[in-house]
């Protein structure tokens, strides 16, 4: 028999944060997130809670955990589509059709309950946390920033009656060919044509000061049509801002101005730091710091974290500044390639992008829907 409960006791939190970790215990291509930073989903002055509600279940068979589950009301969302969804996140399950049906009829009975008709997933409080059900690329390394999950939980999801919403695909980028300056040539036109400058900082910290917050609302443009977004408060932008004081490193950013100085594309490069937190399961013990600093320092692997562009310059061709400057932190000695986390397989925008390079469709992540009916009584 299968028992569901909904977290609440400090074991049964443990319990919800470890099962990942003993699941993937061996699996080469899982990679945790950072442990404390997991621990403040229950923490009631969560930044996200602002916004959002959420619930936690565990379940068990003969007392031994075999799966878990989360629910989000993402009221910000809802609001912005005139929507009634909840979400579903943090699914993981050993390979048993029962066990997954129990943990989302949990979910979608607690939706009914706040009176949601749709639910929706994986999608985190945000868009900048892990989203999206792998479902191509089960054998590659994920990045630090994406959930990995096995290669059956499509199928478990699938029998219980949820279809593909969107798709997200992910490439290597390697850089373009050695003497292939095509890029840097069109971008030296385009900034001269729209007189344009990459801006320059002291160090990262200078760098965000300075243009963090006309990042911020570059980004609420550029993604504010896009699935599953949301707008940024002011408690979300000082966490991302704070989180990549500590990682991120000047010669991977590129920030493309105006003649006014005003911001108008702009993109940021984190150092993989997938393989520095895998052994430790994302607990920063002292040689876990040691490893995430040498990733810090000399990565081998950059992920794409955040590309914004300013609408009324989308069709001016201005991204090919953002491209060369990718180029540029491509062709440095240490690095080897970048990797684009999930893009929308309809944002055909930034899929021509790529095309400037050698690159390599690699992973599918899928977002679920279905809706949500109450089940007719039959007694009436």
């Amino acid at each position: 028999m299968i028992e569901v409960k909904e977290v609440k006791t400090p074991r049964q939190k443990r319990e919800f944060l470890n099962f990942p970790l003993k699941l993937y215990k061996n699996n080469p291509c899982f990679v945790p997130p950072l442990y404390g930073d997991e621990k403040k989903i229950f923490s009631p002055d969560y930044v996200y809670y602002d916004t959002c509600e959420a619930v936690y279940y565990n379940a068990y068979r003969d007392g031994v955990m075999v799966g878990r589950i989360s629910g989000i009301l993402q009221k910000a969302s809802n609001q912005k589509h005139n929507e009634k969804r909840v979400r579903f996140t943090r699914f993981d399950s050993i390979n048993d059709v029962e066990v997954a049906r129990a943990l989302f009829d949990a979910v979608e009975a607690w939706g009914m309950s706040l009176g949601m008709d749709t639910i929706c997933g994986p999608l985190g409080f945000s868009d900048l946390e892990r989203e999206g059900l792998l479902i191509e690329g089960f054998d590659e390394l994920a990045t630090f920033e994406e959930q990995y999950n096995a290669d059956y939980y499509p199928q478990l999801i699938e029998a219980l009656g949820y279809r593909k919403e969107v798709d997200w695909i992910e490439r290597k980028i390697y850089a373009p060919d050695e003497g292939d300056n095509t890029l840097e040539r069109m971008a030296d036109f385009i900034r001269r044509r729209y007189h344009l400058s990459v801006a320059s900082a002291k160090n990262i910290s200078d760098f965000l000061r300075r243009y963090g917050d006309e990042m911020f609302a570059l980004l609420d443009k550029t993604y504010a049509h896009l699935y599953g977004t949301v707008p940024f408060t002011d408690r979300m932008k000082k966490m991302v801002l704070d989180n990549f004081k500590l990682v991120i490193k000047l010669k991977y950013v590129a920030a493309i101005t105006d003649e006014n100085g005003k911001v108008v594309c702009f993109g940021l490069c984190l150092p993989s730091l997938a393989r520095a937190v895998q052994p430790t399961g994302g607990r920063l013990t002292p040689l876990a710091l040691v490893r995430l600093l040498h990733a810090i320092n000399h990565p081998r692997i950059l992920d794409l974290a955040l590309v914004g562009v300013d609408p009324d310059y989308a069709n001016r061709g201005i991204s090919v500044l953002l491209t060369s400057e990718l180029a540029r932190m491509l062709r440095q000695n240490e690095v080897e390639y970048a990797e684009t986390n999930l893009c929308l397989e309809d944002n055909f925008a930034i899929q021509n992008e790529w095309k400037r390079f050698n690159a390599q469709i690699h992973k599918r992540r899928r977002s679920y829907i279905k809706e949500l009916k109450k089940e007719e009584n039959p007694s009436l």
